[in-house]
């Protein structure tokens, strides 16, 4: 097969991995899950460039009896883009917005296109294509098709099959057919493959026993979510069968098939209007699951555009996180579940109102017992909340972690509180506790069971919960699969539910279109066991790893990497807000997301038969393009925080393949730096000189087009020294951290913070310490790290109070204070690293707090007018905020601040620096930090409080960047 491969590759344009080289064998296994709880090696992965690729891999599949998987985003939750044959990933060539009618309110995409990304494009026109998942975010529109996505407001939008009006899709012999309302009518001479399967499908549905099979055995009207085989119920109601229905069009059937009959080039949507502007949020909260179910009848009774329920379980998890903590500001004493009823209205205070008429009613029934009603950006902020269910789960402390399971199974709303009912009394029948969150309102309540799959016992269970769940679906008349897809996951119970003469059926469809099973085998129908190739091993004892960094739980590092669900978060674009992930951003690579970082690391470390599990070289190629910008410690829902993993990684793997050379220079960065103060002039000579400057870089692996950073006359330590400080003697006393960057590189900044604070009234004291550490962490060197910051703790920890605080100019230097210090710590230490984090504050943070306080007033600060555009660094939005800066910023009585909507700038520390990584650098750069700063009048100033942040707006748009510090200074009269 391989040679087989090989010639299939020349013939590409776009990708083709599937060899035994690590790069490859890192991107199979990168590709080897999806959200699910599945876990399969492909053959082979391909990223088509184009329709004919496309053309070729299907003919490919075809002699060579394999299977095509389609994916697009990859966050299927049933296992659809796992298996044993070629992955086709879409979704970075084939994600343009090919045509929009404004006036017949269509557009044409191709599937690799993101729902949010196509609503932003959409938006200007005032147009909008309904659907949305929670995933919107990162979901493409060929997956939204392929599962027939429906969403939060799908009471109202509908679902994808609702609005799918054409599609362009590749037939299992190659060719390539338009389907559409009107397809029926001309394919007679068009296509032979086309023309068979609309023959046999007539022949099929005409077929009065067929009919009565189908409209028996299909849910119920009234459960509109209904997703489970192949839609013909949804064909039966068009003409001719149905003499009333709306003209006969196979979308129906193509939306929710999975993949498994077609691969999709093109899509045509019918879109809407944008929805109203003023919405009214009314939180219910409930005591329990049973009483926001009862709640929710009499809600949708109001016509709302939305019903979503969110339980304790996941109401808890937001406590104290990163993000999500600051979104509970809507929360009231300890409810057991909240039902988040939406209402939406051109006027303003009329869906207040109707929110208000709603509330009467549930207060009159005693449905709740607080009824919190939000509006503007509290709306956003709240349902993130509901949006994140899935993730937050997945901070559920051992073993058992929640499944999804039957978390798509749909009956009818008013069904809905028996139906919770009957399946808690199963729940508790196997001790197993689950989550309740989501769509309520369409008869749809994801229910996540905590199971562990890691034993025999806990697949036992997870079979059996399946299986006797079907029947109580099967009892409502319900839907197995409501959004979500069936998959390899429930594909195997879809007889039980439906009947057998229904799976033939469906079996009659799949070998219409697809007779040598080309799309996306085992999905659907003739799927293998929905406990087999499972992620997790059963029943077997996984050594603990011994680490540098401390990693809680008994697994330690696996257990975090295994905290991935693979939700996809880390594939948003540079649309969605958010410093996650600067790699996938600009290269567009599944192989350059968390995601694939966490699972291919977690293959390894599962593994008990191997003795080094960190060294391999597919690792160090998944984690090659991360630059550590620590957006997933906060941004991923299940916090899983590649950068400590990436930094723990190289350590090891340095222990069995030596320490690069670069890796060496760059860790002893402050070593580095007094050795050429013996010299500055020298040094900065050569720097300056372009020939000499590129030799140089070229001799210790950095790109030659990356300017360096010039020596200061003197260090920072030695002009503190040699001064006399002019603090007032009542004064106020801080201690300055003088890291190595501000040390060395950044001295007048560290002067002119110096110079701020005594004029603000603040005496300065440097006291002795080490470098940060920050260089040896970036480089994965913890063992040097780790000296240095029990050096610090040692020295720093009994001086640092609440009255005396330490205070940092540098970032990244000073905010290892406050994070991975505490992971490095001796034991003995770890009191002390924490004291020491709680009075440790990036110098913005000082500031405004003694603004806060009063300490500081305007009329120390000139009356003149600056605008200011700030970047802000990615460790203070990860461990800090940028509204520290902005509030200080903004502070002198006629400066006014914007935040750029940037992410990472790209240099990351020495990321920038390294040939290999400069392209990637200057495309992180490109995405939204350079061309905003290119467009801004001269008058405007830059701020940045990162020296890399700095020196890549020099590098990227011969702008000066300045820290806010020099602002202020400035700003001073």
């Amino acid at each position: 097969m391989t040679d087989r491969l090989q010639k299939l590759e020349q013939i590409l344009e776009g990708e083709l991995f599937y060899d035994q080289s690590p790069f490859h064998q890192g991107q199979l296994r990168a590709y080897s899950t999806d959200a699910s709880v599945y876990e399969e090696k492909p053959l082979a992965v391909a990223i088509p460039a184009c329709e004919t690729d496309i053309i070729q891999l299907v003919n490919f599949a075809t002699s060579n009896k394999t299977t095509l998987i389609p994916r697009a985003a990859g966050t299927s939750l049933a296992g659809q883009v796992v298996g044993n044959g070629i992955v086709v990933d879409v979704s970075r060539h084939f994600n343009q917005v090919l045509e929009v009618n404004v006036a017949e309110k269509w557009v044409r995409v191709q599937p690799g296109v993101i729902r949010d990304d196509l609503n932003h494009y959409l938006a200007p026109m005032r147009l909008m294509f309904g659907p949305e998942t929670s995933t919107a975010s990162r979901a493409m529109i060929g997956g939204m098709v392929g599962n027939n996505s429906c969403g939060l407001h799908s009471i109202v939008w509908g679902a994808v099959r609702d609005h799918l009006l054409e599609t362009r899709v590749v037939l299992s012999d190659g060719s390539v057919v338009v389907i559409n309302a009107q397809t029926n009518s001309n394919i007679s001479s068009k296509n032979p493959l086309l023309n068979s399967i609309y023959n046999a499908l007539f022949n099929l549905l005409v077929n009065e026993t067929n009919q009565t099979t189908i409209h028996n055995n299909f849910p119920k009207k009234t459960v509109v979510r209904r997703n489970t085989g192949y839609a013909l119920d949804a064909l039966v109601e068009m003409k001719p069968f149905n003499a009333g229905g709306k003209a006969f069009n196979l979308n129906k059937l193509i939306a929710g098939s999975e993949g498994t009959l077609a691969i999709t080039t093109e899509i045509k949507l019918q879109l809407l209007p944008l929805p109203p502007q003023y919405i009214a949020l009314v939180c219910v909260h409930c005591t329990s699951i049973t009483e926001s179910l009862l709640a929710n009848r009499v809600a949708l009774q109001h016509r709302p555009m939305a019903s979503e329920l969110v339980d304790k379980f996941i109401l808890d998890f937001t406590k104290g996180h990163p993000v999500y903590e600051q979104n509970r500001f809507f929360i009231e004493g300890d409810p057991g579940a909240i039902l988040m009823v939406e209402f939406m209205e051109e006027a303003p205070g009329l869906a207040a109102e109707r929110a208000q008429a709603m509330i009467s009613e549930l207060q009159q029934n005693d449905f709740g017992y607080a009824y919190p009603v939000l509006f503007g950006d509290n709306v956003k902020a709240a349902w993130e909340v509901r949006k994140a269910g899935l993730g937050l789960l997945r901070n559920i402390t051992g073993d058992a972690q929640p499944v999804n399971l039957i978390e798509d199974c749909a009956v009818a709303a008013e069904d809905l509180p028996f139906y919770i009912a009957d399946l808690q009394v199963i729940l508790e029948k196997y001790k197993v506790a689950a989550s309740f969150y989501a769509h309520a309102g369409a008869g749809e309540v994801h229910v996540e069971p905590i199971i562990n799959l890691k034993t025999k016992e806990g697949v036992f269970i997870f079979r059996s919960i399946l299986k006797d769940t079907a029947a109580l679906v099967k009892k409502y008349n319900g839907s197995l699969s409501g959004e979500h897809g069936d998959g390899r996951l429930r594909g195997e119970f879809i007889a039980s539910v439906m009947g057998d003469e229904v799976m033939r059926l469906f079996k009659e469809v799949k070998r219409m279109f697809d007779p040598h099973n080309v799309f996306n085998a085992g999905k659907i129908v003739n799927t293998p066991a929905m406990d087999s190739n499972l992620r997790m091993r059963q029943d077997e004892v996984m050594p603990l790893i011994k680490t540098h960094f401390s990693f809680p739980g008994k697994g330690g590092i696996t257990t975090l990497a295994e905290k991935c669900s693979g939700s996809g978060d880390c594939r948003r674009s540079v649309v969605s807000t958010g410093l996650m992930c600067p790699s996938y951003m600009a290269t567009r690579n599944e192989f350059d997301t968390t995601r694939a970082r966490a699972n291919v690391l977690r293959q390894y470390l599962s593994d008990p038969g191997d003795a080094a599990p960190f060294n391999h070289q597919e690792i160090k190629e998944v984690m090659d393009l991360c630059l550590s910008c620590k957006g997933c410690k906060v941004e991923c829902p299940s916090g899983v925080d590649i950068t400590k993993m990436k930094a723990e990684f190289l350590q090891h793997y340095y222990v069995e393949n030596g320490i690069p050379l670069r890796s060496k220079l760059i860790g002893n960065f402050a070593k580095q730096m007094r050795l050429a103060f013996l010299a500055p002039g020298l040094y900065n000579f050569v720097l300056r000189t372009n020939v000499l400057r590129r030799n140089m870089n070229r001799l210790v692996g950095f790109h030659p087009d990356r300017t360096m950073p010039l020596l200061a006359k003197q260090t920072l330590e030695n002009w503190s020294d040699k001064r006399q400080s002019s603090h007032a003697a009542s004064s106020k006393k801080v201690y300055l951290f003088c890291d190595e960057f501000t040390n060395y590189l950044d001295v007048s900044i560290g002067q002119k913070a110096i110079l701020l604070l005594e004029k603000l009234g603040y005496e300065v004291v440097i006291p002795k310490h080490r470098e940060s550490g920050r260089t040896f962490l970036s480089k994965g060197l913890l063992k040097k790290a780790a000296t240095v910051a029990n050096k610090n703790i040692r020295s720093l920890a009994s001086l640092v109070s609440k009255d005396m605080p330490l205070i940092g100019i540098e970032p990244s230097a000073i905010l290892t204070l406050r994070d991975e210090y505490i992971d490095l710590a001796e034991p003995a230490l770890l009191a002390d690293a924490k004291h020491l984090a709680a009075y440790t504050f990036t110098i913005e943070e000082f500031l405004y707090n003694e603004i806060k306080q009063g300490n500081i007033q305007q009329e120390q600060f000139t009356l003149a007018t600056q605008d200011i555009v700030l970047h802000t660094h990615c460790y203070q939005k990860v461990l800090s905020s940028s509204r520290y800066s902005l509030f200080i910023l903004s502070f002198p009585f006629n400066y006014t601040v914007k935040e750029i909507p940037s992410g990472c700038c790209g240099m990351a520390g020495s990321f920038g620096y390294e040939k290999e990584h400069y392209e990637v650098s200057q495309k992180v750069g490109e995405l939204v930090l350079f061309p905003y700063v290119r467009k801004l009048e001269d008058e405007v100033l830059v701020a940045a409080a990162g020296t890399s942040c700095r020196h890549q707006v020099k590098d990227g748009t011969q702008k000066a960047a300045l820290h806010p510090i020099e602002i202020l200074y400035q700003a001073l009269v």
